[in-house]
Parts: C-alpha cells; sequence; structure tokens
C-alpha cells in the first residue's frame, strides 16, 4: 500500500493543477446540484420493533386522521394575581387566541378550547389551550412556528401570562456559529503548531472543501434517498473534525522529509506513502464506527451514519491527492519562515522536543504513569455506574425560555405529570376499554385516567393518563412499565414520554452489540496495520478507558449536578439515550486517528532496526506535536458547543470534549506508551501463522526505498543513529 500511495502523492504533486481542477470542479458540481435540488422535508422519526411505534401504527389504522404521532404546543395562560382565567374579559381573551390558532397553519389539525376540555385548574389561576399538528415536529414548516410565536405574542396583555411549550417549537439547533468558532480556534493552533501561514491554511482548507462536497451532495441526494433534514449535522461535524487531522498529518509529515533532505516532490510522495497509510487505516476505523450505526435499527441514525461515512471518504481521499498537490503550488511557503532561512534545517528530525523529552520520562517510570492514568480514568468512570437514560423535557431548558416557563406553570397549576400525558391505545371493544382503565387504576404513579374515546368502528379506544411525576423521571418511566405489565397484548401505551423511554430502551439494547461490532472490526484492521495482537488489543481497551470515563464525568455533572452552575445545567436529569452511543461512535474514530499515526511511527521505528524504548520515543519526536495539535483542535471545536442554551447540544459538546481530552492525553500519550515500554518486543508479537495469514500492507513503507527515483535522495537514516546525535 505504501508504494501505491507514494506514486499517488508524487502524481498529485505533479499534476496539480488537474488535480486541483477536478476537486474544484466536483465542489461545484455538488453546490450545483444542492441549490437546484428541491427542498429536503425532514423524514419521519420511527423506532421499528417498540410498543409505542406500534401503537401509532395501530392509531393510523383505527383513527385515520387524528395526527396522533403529530407535533404538539400548549398555549399557557396564567392570571394575574387576584384574578381568575374564569373571569370573563380572560375566557375572551383565550377564545379569541383559539380561532387565532385555528386560522394560522393549513398544518394545524385541532386545537383544543380549555373550557370545554376541562383545562383549567382547579385554583382558576392557569390554563391552557392545545394544539395538534398534522405532521411531526421535524416536518413543521418555519411559517407554522412563527405563527404559533405570534399568537402568543399577541395574547398577552391584560396582566396575562402567556408562554408556549411542546414540540412544536422543537427545531436542529444552528451550527454555524460554533463552526465558525470552531475553525478560527483550529487556525491558531496550526500556526502555532506550523510557525507558517500557508501550512496552517491547507488543513482547514482542504477540510472545508471536503464538507462542502459532503453536505452539497447529501442535501443534493435529500428527496431521492430521503435523508431528511438532519442528516448532514453529523456529517459536517465529523468531516470537519477528520479533515483537518487527515490533512494535518500529511502535512506534518511532509515538512519532516523535506528536513530529511528530501526534494519537494519526493517529500510529497513519501509523506501520502507513509502518513497516508495512516490516514487511510484511520479514516477505515471512523467509517467502521458510522456505517455500524445501522445496528441500532433506528432508520434516521442509520441513514445520519452513512452520510457521515461518506464525508469521512471523501476527506481521506482529499488528504491523499489534494493535499500534495496544493503543497506543490505552496512551494518553500509551507515550512517556517526560520527553515526557509537555513537555520531550521533537520531541527524537525535531530533536535530533541517536547515529545522526546515526555517519552523518555514514561520509558523510565512505565508502571508509575500506567497505574496513575488507570486510577485517574478509573476514578472519574465512578458515576457512569449510575447512569440513567433518557431524554430531556422542556424542564431541562434555561429559566429564559418559553418552553420552560410554560412548562413551569403547568407544573405549578395542574402538576409535572401533565407535561408528559401517556396515550394508551386498546385495540377493542368498549368492555375491553373499561377493564383497561380498571386496570391503570390499579397500579401507582398517576394523577388522571380519562374515559375511553372510542374510534367510529368501535373497536379501538384512546385513554389519557397523566403521571404524577415530570416526563423525563424514573416514576414516570416505571409507570409506563406498569401498566403495560398490568395489561394485555392488545394494549399499547405510546405518546412523547412512552416513545422516550422505549427510544432510550432501544440504544441501550444496542450499545454492547454496537460496542462488540465496532471495536471487534477495528481490531482485525489494526491487526492488519500494526502486525501485532498486543497493540490492537491495547487500543481497543485504553478506548473504551477512556469512553467510560467521560460518560462518569456527563453522569457528575448532567445527571448528579456536580459543577452544574459553571456549565450551565439548568436541572438535573436522565442523560440523553443517545449520549454513549454517539460517543463511541465519534470519540472511536477519533481515538483511532491518534492511536494509528502515533504508533505507526513507532512500528516505522521499530521495523527499520530500533529497540522497542527507542522506537517509542521515535514515534513521540515525530507524532507527539501533531497528535496534540489535532486533539487540541477537536476539544477546542466541541467545547464550543458547551455555550449552547439546548441541554441535549450542551451535553454533547462537554462529553465528546472531555472524552477527547482523556483519550488523547491519558490513553495515547501515556498509558500506551508506558504499555509498550513494560512489553517491550512483546508488544509486536505475532503468531507465524497469523502472519502468513494476515496481508501484509507495508503502512511502515518498507517498500518505498524501492520505489524512490534513481536520482532521489537516499532514505532517512537509520532510527538508533537518530537517537544517537540526539
Amino acid at each position: 500500500m505504501a508504494t501505491f500511495l507514494y506514486k499517488l502523492g508524487r502524481s498529485a504533486f505533479r499534476r496539480r493543477r488537474l488535480v486541483a481542477l477536478l476537486w474544484v470542479a466536483l465542489l461545484a458540481l455538488a453546490g450545483v446540484g444542492a441549490a437546484t435540488a428541491p427542498a429536503a422535508t425532514s423524514s419521519s422519526f420511527s423506532i421499528p420493533g417498540t410498543e409505542a411505534q406500534r401503537a401509532f401504527d395501530l392509531l393510523e389504522q383505527r383513527f385515520p386522521g387524528a395526527s396522533a404521532d403529530g407535533a404538539t404546543a400548549r398555549v399557557v395562560f396564567k392570571a394575574p394575581a387576584g384574578q381568575s382565567m374564569q373571569d370573563p374579559a380572560n375566557k375572551a381573551k383565550v377564545a379569541k387566541t383559539v380561532a387565532a390558532l385555528q386560522s394560522g397553519s393549513d398544518q394545524i389539525a385541532r386545537v383544543t378550547d380549555p373550557y370545554t376540555a376541562q383545562a383549567v385548574s382547579r385554583d382558576g389561576s392557569t390554563a391552557y389551550v392545545s394544539v395538534a399538528y398534522k405532521v411531526n415536529a421535524m416536518e413543521l414548516t418555519d411559517a407554522t412556528r412563527d405563527a404559533l410565536k405570534e399568537t402568543g405574542r399577541a395574547a398577552q396583555g391584560q396582566g396575562l401570562t402567556v408562554e408556549i411549550g411542546g414540540d412544536a417549537l422543537q427545531t436542529m439547533p444552528e451550527q454555524g456559529a460554533s463552526e465558525v468558532i470552531g475553525i478560527v480556534l483550529a487556525g491558531v493552533v496550526l500556526v502555532i503548531t506550523f510557525g507558517s501561514l500557508v501550512a496552517a491554511g491547507l488543513p482547514l482548507l482542504t477540510a472545508v472543501i471536503g464538507v462542502g462536497i459532503g453536505v452539497s451532495t447529501i442535501t443534493a441526494l435529500a428527496n431521492v434517498l430521503d435523508l431528511g433534514t438532519t442528516t448532514s449535522t453529523l456529517a459536517s461535524m465529523i468531516g470537519l473534525a477528520v479533515g483537518i487531522d487527515y490533512a494535518l498529518f500529511i502535512v506534518s509529515r511532509y515538512r519532516s522529509e523535506l528536513a530529511e533532505g528530501h526534494t519537494k516532490e519526493e517529500a510529497a510522495g513519501r509523506a501520502v506513502g507513509t502518513a497516508g497509510s495512516a490516514v487511510v487505516f484511520a479514516g477505515l476505523t471512523v467509517v467502521i464506527a458510522l456505517v455500524g450505526l445501522a445496528v441500532v435499527n433506528i432508520p434516521m441514525l442509520t441513514k445520519m451514519g452513512f452520510a457521515a461515512a461518506g464525508t469521512v471518504v471523501i476527506a481521506v481521499l482529499i488528504a491523499l491527492t489534494l493535499i500534495p498537490a496544493l503543497l506543490g503550488f505552496a512551494g518553500d511557503k509551507v515550512v517556517s519562515r526560520k527553515q526557509r532561512k537555513g537555520k531550521g534545517k533537520g531541527t524537525a528530525s535531530d533536535k530533541p522536543n517536547g515529545g522526546t523529552r515526555w517519552a523518555r520520562f514514561v520509558i523510565r517510570r512505565p508502571l508509575m504513569v500506567l497505574v496513575v492514568g488507570v486510577l485517574g480514568l478509573g476514578a472519574i468512570a465512578v458515576p457512569a455506574a449510575s447512569l440513567e437514560m433518557g431524554l430531556p423535557d422542556d424542564g431541562a431548558k434555561p429559566t429564559s425560555t418559553s418552553e420552560r416557563r410554560a412548562y413551569d406553570a403547568l407544573s405549578d397549576g395542574f402538576g409535572p405529570g401533565f407535561n408528559g400525558p401517556l396515550l394508551v391505545v386498546v385495540d377493542g371493544d368498549k368492555a375491553a376499554a373499561d377493564k383497561t382503565v380498571t386496570s391503570i387504576k390499579g397500579v401507582e404513579g398517576w394523577a388522571a385516567v380519562t374515559p375511553p374515546t372510542p374510534n367510529k368502528a368501535g373497536d379501538a379506544a384512546m385513554i389519557t393518563v397523566i403521571p404524577k411525576d415530570r416526563p423525563s423521571s424514573a416514576e414516570t418511566e416505571r409507570l409506563v412499565h406498569d401498566i403495560r405489565g398490568a395489561t394485555g397484548d392488545d394494549v399499547l401505551v405510546t405518546g412523547a414520554t412512552a416513545m422516550n423511554i422505549d427510544f432510550s430502551q432501544k440504544m441501550n439494547d444496542a450499545l454492547l452489540p454496537y460496542l462488540a461490532l465496532v471495536v471487534g472490526l477495528a481490531f482485525l484492521l489494526l491487526m492488519v496495520v500494526f502486525r501485532s495482537v498486543l497493540v490492537p488489543l491495547k487500543a481497543a481497551l485504553g478506548f473504551l478507558l477512556s469512553v467510560v470515563a467521560a460518560l462518569g464525568a456527563v453522569v457528575a455533572v448532567f445527571q448528579w449536578g456536580w459543577l452544574g452552575s459553571v456549565f450551565g445545567v439548568e436541572q438535573t436529569g436522565p442523560i440523553m439515550s443517545m449520549m454513549p452511543i454517539f460517543m463511541v461512535g465519534v470519540v472511536f474514530g477519533l481515538a483511532m486517528d491518534y492511536e494509528v499515526f502515533l504508533v505507526t511511527r513507532m512500528r516505522e521505528a521499530y521495523v527499520h532496526g530500533a529497540r522497542p524504548g527507542e522506537a517509542i520515543v521515535t514515534g513521540f519526536r515525530h507524532g507527539a506535536r501533531v497528535v496534540t495539535a489535532a486533539a487540541v483542535i477537536m476539544i477546542a471545536v466541541f467545547s464550543g458547543f458547551i455555550g449552547s442554551s439546548e441541554q441535549m447540544v450542551k451535553m454533547i459538546g462537554f462529553g465528546l470534549a472531555v472524552a477527547v481530552l482523556f483519550d488523547a492525553f491519558v490513553v495515547r500519550m501515556a498509558i500506551v506508551p508506558a504499555v509498550l515500554a513494560l512489553l517491550g518486543h512483546k508488544a509486536w508479537w505475532l503468531p507465524k501463522w497469523l502472519g502468513r495469514v494476515l496481508p501484509n500492507v507495508d503502512v511502515e513503507g518498507e517498500g518505498l526505498a524501492a520505489a524512490a527515483p534513481a536520482g532521489g535522495a537516499a532514505p532517512p537514516a537509520g532510527t538508533e543513529k537518530e537517537l544517537a546525535k540526539a
């Protein structure tokens, strides 16, 4: 592989104008396709195989036009002190609001008058108007949401407090600002790392081109493949992360090869042949992690995973072809001014740096470093044992939002359970429905149970159950399970709260199979890369340790409330159900990037004759600075999301930032070299029979000497001599 990539890098360097033109043409073609394609619609959210989904399917059959899985909104009215919502003036205001809502959008299915639906609190202080929509929250138009907000604003006055809650106002958080901040921070880190604006600009430019092509292609194919408007979210986040990382690895190796005395074309070929091999295998591990999301069997997640995997493939191809082409255009400007003047020549290879000094420290005290690293992450991971998964409700939003104030007003006036009613669907006649009501009243945890509402045919009925506790509480989850246990197979529990519970359970059930698939396939892949059994095993175990520690930190902050005020946590509650799998998929890809790039350089030195300890030092001399820069960039990008007002986005940003922090700086920079130092030669052991079976992909670049042109520079000097100079 190294020989093929070496030739590809030299070819791209020589034919740089053609290569650059092809990528610009692809970007333009994808952009035109995205601009001319029909506007993407949000695909419906479904969870195949769950009781909540079966209930929605049954409702569509037996209650046509009921829009049971449609978005909902609640316009909550709170009377001023000394007044009641039963006062004529306030009733007139509510009636006017109901009329305005009914005519506000053609996506509205029905609007319920609180005075006919008994939606006025006992003390008369609070009332709410229920609004049901024909489509789910993802499919609501901006005009519909604007009409809802405008109606709420118009209802204000005469001392009335009017707030709007429900999932109708939920939109995908805008990520543009966070991405821009991340790119700016990445640029600063790259300039510090390379000491050259041109070298720093190349990873940013190519990452933006890759994300542009990927996201534009997703947009262009959205209607054809029913991708929906949320599919590109993960693709843009992952594409930006790996795009910067892969380009950073190639540019760094190119500068290192130049410092060894190679010509520019030869350096480009060698950079792609060596670092490019690491990029290919790192990219494959990310693709495995993203495509593996199909194991969860949630269509929306599967599409997001495949779309993001496609963007990663584009990032790999750009790193292997466009980067060497742009290096050809950059000329001497890709190295720092100091090196251009000749003062820094050879510095990259000969002078001990921070990575060298750290590696030597670890080699001298491997057991101490290993114990401190493992015990430290183990202590942080302890809260993960108390992990409770769910989906945050409006009660987790900041008190500055209308949704949170509506949530609090309903809780005060009617009880917290009114924020998450359960919908029980009975597949049977009136007698079966009445029997179901009796069974429900026999369990604990409900505040109110409405009489059954039969369909026209009389063969099905709906029952609304109001829990005593808030939607995301463990008590409400217990109530759902108790109702299901107390009733037969012809009774199904659904509604947003039950759907969230089923979604969390599905994610929980899929976690272990997903981990086994991703880690297992990556283990086999890394065994091919490193031709070792223990190195891939150590990589996988280290990754699991960093992810569990990151989950422990998330539980401590967002579930237990430790340092909650520092991170702006308004209300503690369950951890978002997607969080563990999302962290595994994203962090695994980035962790394997760092692992492959750092350890491949160690393997390269070992194969070329260095002793195990010397190989570790060589890997850190060449790779520590680059891996540190890549990790700092990712931490900065993910930390930008912590400032979001959305609890889910805040949680994702925090979780990914600390996971990368733990994995890059504790696992890859401390535990990995400590384990390799303790193992010595055994680290690179591979059974002979397995060595014959596994393909030899030559990631270390042993074949590059034969591929080098007759007049090219000699291969780099032996690693042992290089270390002797240092």
